[in-house]
């Protein structure tokens, strides 16, 4: 069984959803078995769901990862931008063309740097599982996202054989050193990017961070502290919620894997 396969399996049981789920399954068994033990799985999973689907929990996970590498008020000039991917659909029916979704904000942050005269290159990276039947890489989403928005083909490269965040910083590596290229910015979100930056460090690329997608902004966190109101809607569940602090969670078990690994 593959690591790629491994690593999308087992963290299923540390999400929210999924380690609820599991505590019911061990709930159900205790009652098949008469166990007195039954309301401590249930009041287990129900605690977790209250305290992961809680906007304050949520709110406060995110800004760790995003408000590290909050971006300058101008950046430098590099000699290529690099998009990493996480943000497209496939153009499958009834899809007419590859969509964008929460994540796309690294497809319109890359092209307005570029528009910006900020690089003269545009570096795509991304591949596509196999399993599920896809015909063609997610760079290829990416490039093609990018030509609509004015951005001239002969300047985009496609990566497109990597499957995980450790793969695009190596694969990239080596487009760079084929292309005599030293500096770069990075883009993509900012809930990834202290992982991100960190493995393309440890390549031996000089990367910098151009993080977007932010979830959380200081303004938003100052208008839920407004009344009473704000701050009690905040604390109800929400499925939002539970969805955003469970791709925290993915995150530092990500970075915990990778740091075992000697990706970081």
């Amino acid at each position: 069984m593959s690591f790629l396969f491994l690593s999308k399996l087992l963290p299923l049981f540390i999400y929210p959803l999924g380690l609820a789920s599991l505590l019911l399954v061990i709930a159900l068994i205790l009652a098949w078995k008469h166990s007195v033990w039954v309301p401590l799985p249930i009041g287990l999973a129900l605690a977790v769901l209250l305290l992961t689907s809680n906007g304050w929990v949520s709110d406060f996970l995110v800004s760790s990862l995003e408000w590290k590498h909050l971006p300058t008020e101008e950046l430098p000039k590099a000699e290529a931008i690099v998009i990493l991917g996480g943000a497209t659909k496939s153009a499958e029916a009834p899809r007419v063309m590859p969509d964008i979704n929460e994540q796309g904000d690294r497809i319109i942050y890359g092209a307005k740097l570029y528009q910006e005269q900020k690089a003269p290159l545009i570096i795509v990276a991304g591949g596509r599982i196999q399993w599920y039947g896809w015909e063609q890489p997610e760079s290829a989403d990416m490039a093609e996202l990018l030509e609509m928005m004015g951005v001239p083909k002969e300047v985009i490269i496609q990566e497109k054989n990597s499957l995980n965040t450790y793969e695009n910083a190596v694969n990239v590596k080596k487009i760079l050193v084929e292309k005599g290229i030293k500096r770069i910015l990075l883009v993509t979100s900012a809930m990834h990017m202290p992982r991100s930056l960190s493995i393309f460090q440890r390549q031996g690329i000089e990367a910098i961070p151009a993080p977007t997608d932010f979830l959380v902004s200081k303004n938003y966190l100052e208008k839920i502290n407004n009344s009473g109101q704000s701050i009690i809607l905040n604390a109800i569940p929400e499925a939002e919620n539970l969805e955003t602090t469970t791709k925290v969670i993915k995150e530092y078990i990500g970075t915990l894997i990778y740091r075992l690994r000697g990706w970081l």
